[in-house]
């Protein structure tokens, strides 16, 4: 269960002194942090970042319980306290359900001469609604929404005079709140969740714990199984599946109609009481929606992955662009790879009615683009914000004026060509192109067309032979920016390269370039403006944990950068297999704390020497690695009428890809390493693909596997 796969002891904010981190999340209402208290202190949200001080707690003889010392056990599906005194001993399980209710179980046991008292103490405004709950809410000035509460406990006389617990006497009771929006979802209806939530989980905290752990891995009974010899794969595998479940949202309200994945939980913003505080990451951003897609395509539930075009396709610019959402506002538009990561979403559920849904949009899209950053003279994206390819501070729109001391001047700002916007633009043209085949729209051979030429200007003006390297180029002058950003690479990843281009992904293996001691930096380390931790010559413009990518190593670009390392593989022979083995198990340890396996944690980048996290937004959702276990490690790929096997060889002795739903057929894959002769049970010897039970290939080793067709 994944409870216990990624039981995390004390996981805390490094930002917050003592701000407990809370897994599991409803569809709505989330906890920023909780403090170290009986109930729900802390900053909680609804929605977007709202910033609730408190939910409910509990005093001890009408005072607040402080309890720093206690000890916190992190699980994905909730968080265990306890904490013993001279006075008392307490033992709580609080989560939050998908139906946003805040539960906390508790347990506490009287160890003092005296008798105590128990008081629950609401949100100011909160009152009895019968005997059996209190009422309130929570007014939010800067959404259109204001939130309505209800809460229960099983012990009616907490919400009254409160409980008295003589000495020796053990009380044990359960309190939930229930959220809701105010006009929309009715009070009586948050009382019955509030009622229900405290009645499902018994009065005992264990066996309240072992409810939610069961209700909470419901979800994951959706997901692929994939397992190995090495920990450090199996746990991030885990990890990462947690991530998308932890920034799973269902808003049902304003823009945000449809589920999706938010990119993160704002850990980094402003706590201040009731404030939003600035921009933040729980919002439909559509920079980060097609990673989200990239790996939570293979969930059996394709619910939030289609889910979030759909809020976008409700919702567009005028021009026909998808932009960043909340409930309330259309925003602006950053670049992204959506059409592309739609056309891998279909593959894998196939569904021509979503198709069809999906496919006017999507090609409105590539007519946006075209429109607002295309140009006279070529098929190539100019970026005129270094902020809207999500890569601010990229130092090749200063290098044409020497990398001036302040990158904050107008004056010393150059649009360029980006390749990453235009990489970007061209997969979209393919997905779009591939998707019109899906469904016989005839408009794929104009697509094709487009795309080729995007292509050819690519490989032809942002190609510098001598330096073996793609740059981005000055507007109007075409002048190469010699700026080695990472999105150099990003033509392989697309597929673009031949024979003449070899000897790109030798930038990625030379540890003066991008395989630092933390790989891939976001500039290679040799360039002028490096900073492995951010900063601008030594100036940190954005603060000490602002976004720049000039020298700081990125989840977001690493999952690409392994991408393209891996297809780069493929096409020279599996030259590369090992060095992608070495580049995956490192970017595998970013995701926890000092490269321990029993601390779970990924933030937004890192000191690309050392490793240190240069952020504190822990399980942030703004990359993709599930997709490359399972389309590099296992190797499996899908086309419009086939499936087809080409691994790479990292060093596994073992391993089993299972419970892949995936074109209509449930697919299995394992290897064994020839000579072993003891394997783990239901793996044997060699290369095997399943098909719906049915063993249909086997390999002696790993190996490419011709296309096998899907019914």
């Amino acid at each position: 269960m994944i409870d216990n796969e990624l039981r995390a002891g004390m996981k805390t904010l490094r930002t917050v002194p003592g701000g407990l981190l809370l897994g599991s999340t409803g569809a709505r209402l989330w906890a920023d942090y909780v403090k170290p208290a009986p109930g729900f202190a802390g900053r909680f949200d609804f929605i977007h970042k709202v910033n609730i001080p408190m939910l409910f707690r509990i005093s001890i003889n009408g005072r607040p319980c402080s309890m720093d010392t206690a000890i916190s056990d992190w699980y994905p599906s909730q968080l265990r306290m306890t904490y013993t005194d001279d006075w008392i001993a307490y033992e709580e399980t609080k989560f939050i359900t998908w139906d946003d209710c805040a539960v906390s179980c508790q347990s506490w046991t009287n160890r003092s001469d005296q008798e105590i008292s128990l008081n629950l103490e609401a949100p100011s405004g909160f009152a009895a609604a019968g005997a059996g709950c209190l009422q309130g809410g929570f007014d939010i000035p800067f959404y259109s929404f204001d939130i309505d509460a209800c809460i229960a406990s099983s012990d009616s006389q907490l919400l009254n005079e409160g409980i008295k617990v003589a000495p020796g006497e053990v009380k044990t009771f359960i309190v939930a709140l229930s959220a809701g929006i105010r006009s929309q979802d009715p009070m009586d209806t948050l009382e019955e969740r509030a009622v229900q939530a405290v009645g499902k989980y018994t009065a005992d905290v264990a066996m309240a714990s072992s409810e939610q752990e069961k209700v909470f891995e419901k979800w994951f009974d959706g997901t692929p199984r994939f397992k190995c010899n090495d920990p450090l794969l199996n746990k991030t595998w885990a990890y990462r599946w947690f991530l998308l479940r932890h920034n799973l949202a269902d808003p049902r309200y304003g823009l945000l109609q449809h589920p999706l994945f938010y990119e993160g939980r704002s850990h980094k913003k402003s706590k201040r009481p009731f404030s939003k505080g600035g921009w933040e990451f729980s919002k439909l951003i559509n920079l980060s929606v097609p990673l989200h897609i990239t790996d939570a395509k293979w969930h059996h539930d394709p619910a939030a992955s289609m889910g979030a075009l759909r809020n976008m396709q409700d919702t567009p610019a005028e021009n026909g662009m998808y932009c960043c959402l909340t409930v309330d506002e259309r925003m602006h538009s950053f670049a992204n790879y959506i059409g592309w990561a739609a056309y891998n979403l279909f593959l894998v559920h196939r569904d021509e009615a979503a198709v069809l849904e999906a496919l006017p949009g999507l090609k409105a899209q590539v007519s946006s683009w075209q429109e607002v950053y295309g140009n006279e003279t070529d098929s190539l994206m100019t970026e005129y914000r270094h902020t809207r390819t999500g890569k601010e501070y990229q130092p090749s729109y200063w290098y044409f004026h020497n990398y001036p001391q302040d990158p904050k001047d107008p004056e010393t700002y150059t649009h360029v060509k980006r390749v990453d916007r235009t990489v970007y633009h061209y997969m979209n043209i393919i997905g779009v192109a591939r998707l019109c085949e899906l469904v016989g729209d005839p408009d794929s051979a104009v697509y094709l067309q487009l795309a080729e030429r995007v292509k050819n200007d690519v490989l032809t003006k942002m190609w510098d032979e001598a330096t073996a390297f793609f740059y981005d180029l000055h507007y109007q002058t075409d002048e190469m920016a010699f700026v080695k950003n990472i999105v150099g690479v990003y033509p392989a990843w697309a597929g673009l390269l031949d024979n003449r281009h070899d000897q790109l992904i030798k930038h990625l293996l030379n540890p003066s370039e991008f395989a630092t001691a933390c790989r891939y930096p976001s500039v290679s380390a040799d360039s002028t403006a490096y900073a492995k931790e951010g900063g601008w010559f030594g100036r940190f413009v954005k603060g000490r944990n602002g976004c720049m990518w000039n020298g700081p190593t990125w989840p977001y670009t690493n999952s690409i950068a392994l991408d393209a390392l891996a297809r780069e593989s493929k096409r020279s022979g599996h030259a590369y297999d090992g060095e992608f083995a070495k580049g995956l198990r490192e970017y595998s340890f970013l995701h926890f704390q000092n490269r321990d396996l029993s601390r779970p944690c990924l933030v937004e980048h890192y000191n690309s020497q050392t490793g240190e996290p240069l952020s504190d937004e822990q399980e942030y959702n703004h990359s993709f690695y599930i997709d490359l276990i399972i389309s590099h490690v296992a190797g499996l790929s899908l086309s419009a009428d086939s499936l087809s096997l080409e691994p790479l060889d990292i060093g596994l002795d073992y391993f089993e890809l299972d419970r892949v739903k995936a074109a209509g057929q449930d697919i299995r894959i394992t290897y064994g390493k020839p000579g072993l002769g003891r394997y783990p049970d239901g793996i044997e010897e060699g290369y095997r693909l399943y098909v719906n039970g049915k063993l249909v290939c086997k390999q002696d080793r790993l190996a490419f596997v011709q296309t096998i067709s899907i019914p």
